[in-house]
Protein backbone atom coordinates (compact mmCIF):
# COMPACT_ATOMS: atom_id res chain seq x y z
CA UNK A 1 0.00 0.00 0.00
CA UNK A 2 2.86 2.37 0.89
CA UNK A 3 4.58 1.73 -2.47
CA UNK A 4 1.31 2.44 -4.29
CA UNK A 5 0.92 5.75 -2.43
CA UNK A 6 4.48 6.77 -3.30
CA UNK A 7 3.84 5.93 -6.95
CA UNK A 8 0.64 8.01 -6.92
CA UNK A 9 2.49 10.97 -5.42
CA UNK A 10 5.23 10.70 -8.04
CA UNK A 11 2.66 10.59 -10.83
CA UNK A 12 0.91 13.67 -9.42
CA UNK A 13 4.21 15.55 -9.11
CA UNK A 14 5.18 14.67 -12.68
CA UNK A 15 1.76 15.79 -13.91
CA UNK A 16 2.07 19.11 -12.08
CA UNK A 17 5.57 19.62 -13.51
CA UNK A 18 4.46 18.84 -17.06
CA UNK A 19 1.49 21.20 -16.71
CA UNK A 20 3.84 24.04 -15.71
CA UNK A 21 6.11 23.26 -18.65
CA UNK A 22 3.07 23.20 -20.95
CA UNK A 23 1.97 26.65 -19.73
CA UNK A 24 5.50 28.00 -20.20
CA UNK A 25 5.69 28.77 -16.48
CA UNK A 26 9.21 28.99 -15.08
CA UNK A 27 10.37 26.10 -12.93
CA UNK A 28 11.82 27.48 -9.70
CA UNK A 29 14.25 25.85 -7.22
CA UNK A 30 11.57 24.92 -4.67
CA UNK A 31 9.30 23.36 -7.28
CA UNK A 32 9.11 19.60 -7.55
CA UNK A 33 10.86 18.33 -10.64
CA UNK A 34 11.89 14.95 -12.11
CA UNK A 35 15.38 13.82 -11.16
CA UNK A 36 16.25 13.52 -14.85
CA UNK A 37 15.35 17.20 -15.39
CA UNK A 38 17.48 18.23 -12.40
CA UNK A 39 20.45 16.14 -13.56
CA UNK A 40 20.21 17.48 -17.11
CA UNK A 41 20.26 21.05 -15.83
CA UNK A 42 23.18 20.43 -13.47
CA UNK A 43 25.21 18.96 -16.32
CA UNK A 44 24.36 21.80 -18.72
CA UNK A 45 24.66 24.73 -16.32
CA UNK A 46 27.88 23.50 -14.70
CA UNK A 47 29.39 22.90 -18.14
CA UNK A 48 28.40 26.44 -19.09
CA UNK A 49 29.97 27.81 -15.88
CA UNK A 50 33.19 25.84 -16.41
CA UNK A 51 33.39 27.17 -19.98
CA UNK A 52 33.17 30.79 -18.81
CA UNK A 53 35.95 30.30 -16.26
CA UNK A 54 38.28 28.23 -18.47
CA UNK A 55 37.61 30.73 -21.27
CA UNK A 56 39.41 33.41 -19.26
CA UNK A 57 42.74 31.64 -19.80
CA UNK A 58 43.52 32.20 -23.50
CA UNK A 59 42.63 35.89 -23.20
CA UNK A 60 44.36 36.42 -19.86
CA UNK A 61 47.70 35.68 -21.50
CA UNK A 62 47.25 38.76 -23.72
CA UNK A 63 46.52 41.42 -21.10
CA UNK A 64 50.15 42.53 -20.85
CA UNK A 65 50.65 42.29 -24.62
CA UNK A 66 47.59 44.21 -25.80
CA UNK A 67 48.66 46.91 -28.28
CA UNK A 68 47.33 49.93 -26.33
CA UNK A 69 46.17 51.00 -22.88
CA UNK A 70 42.59 51.14 -24.20
CA UNK A 71 42.87 47.59 -25.51
CA UNK A 72 44.20 46.43 -22.13
CA UNK A 73 41.30 48.08 -20.28
CA UNK A 74 38.71 46.54 -22.58
CA UNK A 75 40.28 43.08 -22.38
CA UNK A 76 40.49 43.29 -18.57
CA UNK A 77 36.82 44.28 -18.38
CA UNK A 78 35.87 41.41 -20.66
CA UNK A 79 37.79 38.82 -18.64
CA UNK A 80 36.24 40.17 -15.44
CA UNK A 81 32.79 39.76 -17.02
CA UNK A 82 33.55 36.14 -17.86
CA UNK A 83 34.55 35.42 -14.27
CA UNK A 84 31.25 36.97 -13.18
CA UNK A 85 29.33 34.83 -15.66
CA UNK A 86 30.90 31.74 -14.16
CA UNK A 87 29.80 32.85 -10.68
CA UNK A 88 26.20 33.52 -11.82
CA UNK A 89 26.03 30.09 -13.39
CA UNK A 90 27.61 28.21 -10.49
CA UNK A 91 25.06 29.93 -8.25
CA UNK A 92 22.22 28.89 -10.56
CA UNK A 93 23.42 25.28 -10.52
CA UNK A 94 23.68 25.34 -6.71
CA UNK A 95 19.93 25.98 -6.50
CA UNK A 96 19.53 22.44 -7.89
CA UNK A 97 21.22 20.87 -4.88
CA UNK A 98 24.83 20.51 -6.01
CA UNK A 99 27.69 22.31 -4.27
CA UNK A 100 30.31 24.38 -6.04
CA UNK A 101 32.97 22.14 -4.51
CA UNK A 102 31.40 19.11 -6.14
CA UNK A 103 31.17 20.86 -9.51
CA UNK A 104 34.86 21.78 -9.39
CA UNK A 105 35.77 18.22 -8.40
CA UNK A 106 33.80 16.93 -11.39
CA UNK A 107 35.68 19.32 -13.67
CA UNK A 108 39.09 18.29 -12.32
CA UNK A 109 38.28 14.57 -12.51
CA UNK A 110 37.13 14.85 -16.13
CA UNK A 111 33.53 13.91 -15.30
CA UNK A 112 32.35 17.39 -16.25
CA UNK A 113 33.23 19.05 -19.54
CA UNK A 114 33.59 22.59 -20.84
CA UNK A 115 33.27 24.00 -24.34
CA UNK A 116 35.73 22.47 -26.82
CA UNK A 117 36.56 25.93 -28.21
CA UNK A 118 38.74 26.85 -25.24
CA UNK A 119 41.23 24.09 -25.97
CA UNK A 120 42.67 26.00 -28.93
CA UNK A 121 45.62 28.39 -28.51
CA UNK A 122 45.49 32.19 -28.88
CA UNK A 123 48.67 32.69 -30.91
CA UNK A 124 48.53 36.44 -31.56
CA UNK A 125 46.42 39.56 -31.10
CA UNK A 126 44.19 38.66 -34.07
CA UNK A 127 43.16 35.54 -32.16
CA UNK A 128 41.77 37.78 -29.39
CA UNK A 129 39.68 39.49 -32.06
CA UNK A 130 38.51 36.15 -33.45
CA UNK A 131 37.61 34.88 -29.98
CA UNK A 132 35.56 37.98 -29.22
CA UNK A 133 33.83 38.11 -32.58
CA UNK A 134 33.36 34.43 -33.45
CA UNK A 135 33.42 32.58 -30.11
CA UNK A 136 31.40 35.13 -28.15
CA UNK A 137 29.22 35.67 -31.22
CA UNK A 138 28.36 31.97 -31.28
CA UNK A 139 27.78 32.05 -27.53
CA UNK A 140 25.31 34.95 -27.89
CA UNK A 141 23.24 33.09 -30.47
CA UNK A 142 22.94 30.14 -28.11
CA UNK A 143 22.42 32.22 -24.97
CA UNK A 144 19.70 34.46 -26.43
CA UNK A 145 17.71 31.28 -26.98
CA UNK A 146 18.45 30.21 -23.37
CA UNK A 147 16.81 33.38 -22.05
CA UNK A 148 13.58 31.45 -22.61
CA UNK A 149 14.77 28.22 -21.01
CA UNK A 150 12.31 26.64 -18.57
CA UNK A 151 14.45 26.86 -15.42
CA UNK A 152 14.02 30.29 -13.86
CA UNK A 153 17.49 30.92 -12.32
CA UNK A 154 19.21 29.86 -15.55
CA UNK A 155 16.90 31.96 -17.69
CA UNK A 156 17.41 35.07 -15.56
CA UNK A 157 21.19 34.65 -15.52
CA UNK A 158 21.15 34.58 -19.33
CA UNK A 159 19.49 38.00 -19.56
CA UNK A 160 22.42 39.77 -17.93
CA UNK A 161 25.06 37.55 -19.51
CA UNK A 162 23.75 38.23 -23.03
CA UNK A 163 24.03 42.00 -22.52
CA UNK A 164 27.66 41.66 -21.54
CA UNK A 165 28.44 39.13 -24.28
CA UNK A 166 27.21 41.66 -26.85
CA UNK A 167 29.95 44.01 -25.67
CA UNK A 168 32.47 41.19 -25.99
CA UNK A 169 31.45 40.50 -29.57
CA UNK A 170 31.77 44.18 -30.51
CA UNK A 171 35.23 44.25 -28.95
CA UNK A 172 36.35 41.30 -31.06
CA UNK A 173 34.83 42.63 -34.27
CA UNK A 174 36.51 46.01 -33.72
CA UNK A 175 39.90 44.30 -33.42
CA UNK A 176 39.36 42.38 -36.66
CA UNK A 177 38.05 45.45 -38.50
CA UNK A 178 41.07 47.52 -37.46
CA UNK A 179 43.47 44.81 -38.57
CA UNK A 180 41.71 44.47 -41.92
CA UNK A 181 42.10 48.24 -42.38
CA UNK A 182 45.83 48.02 -41.54
CA UNK A 183 48.94 46.72 -43.26
CA UNK A 184 49.19 43.65 -45.47
CA UNK A 185 50.77 41.73 -42.58
CA UNK A 186 47.91 42.69 -40.27
CA UNK A 187 45.31 41.62 -42.84
CA UNK A 188 47.10 38.32 -43.30
CA UNK A 189 47.17 37.80 -39.53
CA UNK A 190 43.44 38.51 -39.25
CA UNK A 191 42.59 36.10 -42.07
CA UNK A 192 44.78 33.41 -40.54
CA UNK A 193 42.94 33.76 -37.22
CA UNK A 194 39.64 33.56 -39.10
CA UNK A 195 40.78 30.37 -40.82
CA UNK A 196 41.73 28.71 -37.53
CA UNK A 197 38.70 29.74 -35.44
CA UNK A 198 35.84 29.43 -37.93
CA UNK A 199 35.32 25.67 -37.78
CA UNK A 200 35.79 25.34 -33.98
CA UNK A 201 33.20 28.14 -33.62
CA UNK A 202 30.70 26.12 -35.68
CA UNK A 203 31.40 23.09 -33.48
CA UNK A 204 30.38 25.10 -30.41
CA UNK A 205 26.71 24.45 -31.22
CA UNK A 206 27.23 20.73 -30.81
CA UNK A 207 26.60 17.77 -33.14
CA UNK A 208 23.94 17.75 -35.82
CA UNK A 209 20.45 17.30 -34.41
CA UNK A 210 20.26 13.68 -35.56
CA UNK A 211 23.40 12.89 -33.53
CA UNK A 212 22.64 14.88 -30.37
CA UNK A 213 21.57 12.30 -27.77
CA UNK A 214 20.18 14.66 -25.13
CA UNK A 215 18.18 16.97 -27.39
CA UNK A 216 14.93 15.00 -27.03
CA UNK A 217 14.56 15.58 -23.30
CA UNK A 218 15.87 19.14 -23.59
CA UNK A 219 13.10 20.04 -26.03
CA UNK A 220 10.43 18.13 -24.10
CA UNK A 221 11.28 20.05 -20.91
CA UNK A 222 11.80 23.34 -22.82
CA UNK A 223 15.34 23.63 -21.53
CA UNK A 224 16.20 24.04 -25.17
CA UNK A 225 14.07 26.04 -27.60
CA UNK A 226 16.06 25.77 -30.83
CA UNK A 227 18.08 22.91 -32.27
CA UNK A 228 21.86 22.84 -32.72
CA UNK A 229 21.54 23.15 -36.49
CA UNK A 230 19.04 26.03 -36.28
CA UNK A 231 21.34 27.99 -33.99
CA UNK A 232 24.39 27.21 -36.14
CA UNK A 233 22.55 28.44 -39.26
CA UNK A 234 21.58 31.67 -37.51
CA UNK A 235 25.20 32.29 -36.51
CA UNK A 236 26.52 31.59 -40.02
CA UNK A 237 23.95 33.84 -41.69
CA UNK A 238 24.84 36.92 -39.67
CA UNK A 239 28.60 36.27 -39.47
CA UNK A 240 29.05 35.88 -43.23
CA UNK A 241 27.64 39.37 -43.74
CA UNK A 242 29.86 40.83 -41.01
CA UNK A 243 32.93 39.23 -42.60
CA UNK A 244 32.08 40.66 -46.01
CA UNK A 245 31.87 44.19 -44.60
CA UNK A 246 35.49 44.17 -43.40
CA UNK A 247 36.89 42.03 -46.23
CA UNK A 248 37.46 38.71 -44.49
CA UNK A 249 36.94 35.44 -46.36
CA UNK A 250 35.01 32.57 -44.78
CA UNK A 251 37.29 29.49 -45.02
CA UNK A 252 34.63 27.25 -46.56
CA UNK A 253 34.68 26.57 -50.30
CA UNK A 254 31.22 24.97 -50.06
CA UNK A 255 29.56 28.01 -48.46
CA UNK A 256 26.67 29.28 -50.58
CA UNK A 257 23.28 30.88 -50.11
CA UNK A 258 20.35 28.49 -50.34
CA UNK A 259 17.32 30.45 -51.49
CA UNK A 260 14.91 27.62 -50.72
CA UNK A 261 16.10 27.26 -47.12
CA UNK A 262 16.68 30.95 -46.54
CA UNK A 263 20.08 30.12 -45.03
CA UNK A 264 23.64 29.49 -46.10
CA UNK A 265 24.69 25.92 -46.82
CA UNK A 266 28.11 25.07 -45.39
CA UNK A 267 30.71 22.40 -45.93
CA UNK A 268 31.18 19.30 -43.74
CA UNK A 269 32.34 19.82 -40.16
CA UNK A 270 35.17 17.59 -38.96
CA UNK A 271 33.37 15.88 -36.09
CA UNK A 272 36.35 13.61 -35.49
CA UNK A 273 38.29 16.70 -34.42
CA UNK A 274 35.36 17.81 -32.24
CA UNK A 275 35.19 14.54 -30.31
CA UNK A 276 38.98 14.29 -30.12
CA UNK A 277 39.15 17.69 -28.42
CA UNK A 278 36.23 16.91 -26.09
CA UNK A 279 37.94 13.67 -25.07
CA UNK A 280 40.99 15.59 -23.88
CA UNK A 281 43.25 15.50 -26.91
CA UNK A 282 43.02 19.11 -28.11
CA UNK A 283 46.04 21.41 -28.44
CA UNK A 284 45.56 22.95 -24.99
CA UNK A 285 43.41 20.52 -22.94
CA UNK A 286 46.17 19.58 -20.50
CA UNK A 287 47.46 23.14 -20.26
CA UNK A 288 44.02 24.56 -19.46
CA UNK A 289 43.20 21.97 -16.82
CA UNK A 290 46.64 22.00 -15.19
CA UNK A 291 46.39 25.79 -14.86
CA UNK A 292 42.90 25.61 -13.33
CA UNK A 293 43.95 22.94 -10.81
CA UNK A 294 47.06 24.87 -9.80
CA UNK A 295 45.27 28.18 -9.31
CA UNK A 296 42.41 26.49 -7.47
CA UNK A 297 44.89 24.89 -5.05
CA UNK A 298 46.75 28.17 -4.55
CA UNK A 299 43.49 29.91 -3.71
CA UNK A 300 42.49 27.44 -1.00
CA UNK A 301 43.57 29.86 1.77
CA UNK A 302 41.15 32.51 0.45
CA UNK A 303 38.23 30.09 0.62
CA UNK A 304 39.28 28.96 4.09
CA UNK A 305 39.56 32.56 5.31
CA UNK A 306 36.13 33.43 3.90
CA UNK A 307 34.60 30.40 5.61
CA UNK A 308 36.26 31.28 8.91
CA UNK A 309 34.95 34.85 8.66
CA UNK A 310 31.43 33.60 7.91
CA UNK A 311 31.53 31.26 10.90
CA UNK A 312 32.80 34.07 13.13
CA UNK A 313 29.97 36.39 12.06
CA UNK A 314 27.38 33.66 12.62
CA UNK A 315 28.74 33.06 16.12
CA UNK A 316 28.64 36.78 16.91
CA UNK A 317 25.06 37.01 15.65
CA UNK A 318 24.02 34.00 17.75
CA UNK A 319 25.65 35.47 20.87
CA UNK A 320 23.98 38.85 20.34
CA UNK A 321 20.57 37.19 20.21
CA UNK A 322 21.17 35.24 23.40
Amino acid sequence: MELQEQTTVQVDLLKSFEEKIGRDDAIEPKDKMPDAYRKHLIRQISQHAHSEVIGMQPEGNWITRAPSLRAKQILLAKIQDEGGHGLYLYSAAETLGISRTEMIEQLHSGKAKYSNIFNYPALNWADIGAIGWLVDGAAIVNQVSLQRTSYGPYSRAMVRICKEESFHQRQGYEIMAKMMAGTADQREMAQDAMNRWWWPALMMFGPHDSESPRSGDAFKWKIKRQSNDELRAKFIDKTVQQAEVIGLTIPDKDLKWNEARGHYDHGPIDWNEFYNVINGNGPCNKQRMDHHKRVHAEGAWVREAAEAYRAKKEKQLFQSKN
